[in-house]
């Protein structure tokens, strides 16, 4: 053996996540699903993991565990795949094209700009912005003319 000791790094289980039978994470998965994507607690920049919990009668170690495990990810990239979902849908769409950025972050419920870029380039590795310039150069069809402000008689 070398000078350095280097042994391969294991990855560790989290003991609580033993803790949840495979029967209270359907139930909890699908009570998690109902309350964030039905019921849309995504678009609220408020809705923690804590408030997830008191509203389903459990902690906040349970809907880790649940989180990790069902859907692979913790809980702040749970919620953020769904507002960018959205933010996708709302950045292509006709109707939202005079939307600046900010607006569109807000709609979908991140706190602020910064967070919304962070998390869209993440998952797409393109900006918001980029992403809908892509779009609207592929479909020339969807682009809405901006109406002008109209001019004073003098």
């Amino acid at each position: 053996m070398g000078k350095y000791n280097i042994t391969e790094k294991k990855e560790k289980v989290a003991a609580y996540r033993s803790l949840v039978s495979p029967k209270m994470m359907d139930g909890m998965q699908e009570k998690i699903m109902n309350i964030i994507v039905m019921q849309k607690k995504y678009r609220d920049k408020d809705y923690s993991a804590k408030k997830l919990a008191e509203d389903l009668g459990t902690n906040t170690r349970y809907i880790s565990a649940v989180v990790n495990v069902r859907f692979h990810m913790n809980y702040t990239s749970f919620v953020n795949k769904y507002r960018i979902d959205e933010a996708m849908t709302l950045l292509v769409d006709k109707r939202y094209q005079s939307l600046r950025m900010e607006e569109i972050s807000d709609m979908v419920g991140f706190s602020n700009r910064q967070s919304f870029y962070a998390s869209f380039f993440r998952v797409m590795g393109i900006t918001p912005r980029e992403y809908r310039m892509q779009h609207l150069q592929q479909h020339p069809t969807m682009v809405v003319k901006r109406q002008g402000r109209p001019k004073k008689n003098k």
